[in-house]
């Protein structure tokens, strides 16, 4: 069964393989790896050579938990986020992906970003994964007080628009070049 946890220095290997997957890719769900400073903010940023480090994964793992909080600092414009990372439960060791929960919208994640994102990486693809790992965010969610829920994707993305459509996502309009979804969470 798919699920989604907190991220944890358990699947430091794992996600270093799927990063190396993913490659140069964009990763909505991940985070960044680099915040730029701004007048409030000092400058955060990872690189693969920190990550593959204990010390410097668990910097990153404990970054990624801190954005869920209100007053963590963070760049100007950013909101809390809670980060997941997607499992199998038959394989509990191996990380699949990422979903990130954005506790509010600002007037770019109305247009473009949505209050959830995600990704699979590459060879868990086509398995189901970002439906059900979605629907498992939608959940979290509305733990959160978020209901419903905006979801968008590339007008080019038919994949992830069919995961948004199978949890039932509902067209709103498409901004330029992004399609914009509502979505009831589950009773």
């Amino acid at each position: 069964m798919i699920r989604l946890v907190r991220p944890t220095t358990r699947l430091h290997r794992s996600y270093l393989e799927a990063s190396d997957e993913f490659a140069e890719a964009h990763r909505d769900g991940d985070g960044d790896m680099v915040e730029d400073a701004d007048e409030t903010f000092a400058r955060v940023a990872f690189t693969r050579a920190d990550l593959e480090t204990e010390e410097g994964f668990a910097r990153f793992v404990a970054r990624r938990l801190e954005l869920a909080e209100e007053d963590a600092p963070r760049p100007e414009g950013r909101v809390p986020c809670t980060f997941f990372w997607v499992v199998d439960d038959e394989a509990p060791d191996t990380y699949l992906g990422s979903l990130a929960v954005r506790h509010r919208l600002t007037p770019w994640l109305t247009d473009f970003g949505g209050h959830i994102g995600y990704s699979v990486r590459p060879s868990a693809r086509g398995h189901g994964v970002a439906t059900a790992a979605l629907r498992e965010g939608l959940v979290e969610a509305g733990r959160l007080g978020i209901d419903p829920v905006l979801l968008t994707c590339d007008v080019d993305n038919d994949t992830s628009a069919g995961v948004i459509l199978r949890n039932g996502g509902v067209l709103e309009d498409v901004r330029e070049s992004s399609r914009r979804y509502w979505v009831a969470v589950p009773a």
